[in-house]
């Protein structure tokens, strides 16, 4: 609900408390607006009220009388999604003119499942005070997760066991990814417990989450069917040619995001050409990247619940295509895909973007497209339905 400018300044008059913050500007507390962020959206006090930060106030209350500029709002509005924050938090920003100021007055919104975290810190506010969280607090933010509804990835696998991860994995690659060194050294927190946290497992570490399993599972098909990519290289134009090569990659997502990188090189021709002088210059039949995005966007944004459908990649002599069950999700349309978020398995998400695989979302798609266009490929040709999406990437010698 948009508050009145009244309803504003009262907050501002009140002072600072639990859910409401002052910065006098954005240029030198940008880290700090983060944190208060990452705060609000713990709500250690379990409140369900939104906090506020209000930059262009200062401490007293009064305003800074630095002046909010287009660029200042479009940096706030990157934070959301800039991956500094996981899980991306529920905010909003506006700019309003209070006590004859500019302010930009950024609305958090309580995450429904916490912890979140500020570059691997969980940050929290009690009173006046942000700091961050102890392991016990982390334990009781991880715990409000039982009472929600919660999204396909962060129910229990029911029958899988803590043994079906793998637990290697998790503690040499993915928790020092995840979560501070500083974090880390700081207290003597157990594995299972960092993994909890980490919503690989659930708060009472007795199972593996659904999300566990997809990304650091063992073999997660046995208990998530579906849950793997079937890569197939066929000579000629269809599926009647012979299948060349055949992989299915079956392990946890962050291996096969790894599998995935191997094999590009293996099938992307490259032809070589005379150049300046003595040079010659390779040109792929497809850039390396693009591929790689299109791919990982399918194994990310699938439907994992209600298929048993593997993500496709059909590779041909003239084209590959990458088929993704499940259609578009949430607020994403044919019309908007290509700069609208939102986000069926954000836990995926979020371990993708920690682990370095993802870059800033929302910008890969016409990064792969400006890449296929640069190569000289044709532009991708997109396909959505309710039981799947499509992308057909041409070579660039078709």
């Amino acid at each position: 609900m948009k508050l009145s400018d009244a309803e504003l300044e009262g907050m501002i008059a009140a002072g600072e408390n639990e859910r409401c913050e002052f910065k006098g500007q954005l240029k030198n507390d940008k880290d700090d607006v983060y944190r208060d962020i990452c705060a609000f959206s713990n709500d250690l006090a379990s409140s369900g009220e939104p906090g506020y930060v209000f930059v262009g106030i200062q401490k007293d209350g009064t305003p800074s009388g630095v002046p909010i500029t287009e660029n200042d709002m479009s940096g706030i509005a990157d934070m959301k999604y800039s991956g500094h924050v996981l899980p991306w938090p529920a905010m909003t920003v506006q700019r309003r003119r209070l006590f004859g100021g500019d302010v930009a007055v950024i609305r958090v919104e309580p995450h429904p499942h916490p912890p979140v975290r500020y570059g691997g810190r969980v940050c929290i506010r009690v009173d006046q005070t942000r700091r961050i969280a102890s392991p016990v607090e982390e334990v009781r933010l991880a715990e409000r997760r039982r009472s929600g509804d919660l999204p396909y990835v962060l129910r229990p696998a029911v029958g899988a066991e803590i043994s079906d991860l793998d637990l290697e994995f998790c503690e040499q690659a993915y928790v020092p990814a995840a979560i501070s060194r500083e974090v880390l050294e700081a207290n003597e927190r157990t594995l299972h417990q960092k993994l909890a946290s980490l919503r690989v497992i659930t708060p009472d570490a007795a199972l593996p989450t659904i999300g566990g399993l997809l990304l650091v599972g063992l073999d997660p098909a046995v208990h998530v069917p579906g849950a793997r990519v079937d890569f197939v290289r066929f000579d000629g134009m269809d599926r009647a040619g012979n299948a060349r090569a055949q992989h299915t990659l079956s392990t946890g997502l962050l291996r096969v995001f790894e599998l995935v990188e191997t094999l590009l090189p293996l099938y992307i021709d490259v032809r070589s050409a005379p150049g300046d002088g003595l040079r010659r210059v390779d040109t792929p039949a497809y850039p390396e990247w693009a591929l790689r995005e299109y791919i990982f966007n399918g194994i990310i944004h699938r439907n994992y619940d209600s298929t048993s459908a593997a993500v496709r990649v059909d590779w041909y002599d003239d084209r590959v295509e990458i088929t993704s069950p499940g259609g578009l999700y949430g607020h994403v349309t044919k019309d908007n895909f290509k700069h609208m978020n939102d986000y069926r398995n954000e836990l995926l998400a979020v371990a993708a973007r920690t682990m370095g695989w993802v870059e800033k979302l929302g910008q890969g798609i016409a990064r792969a497209e400006r890449l296929l266009r640069e190569n000289g490929n044709p532009d991708p040709e997109y396909a959505f339905d309710a039981e799947y999406v499509l992308v057909t990437v041409r070579s660039a010698r078709a």
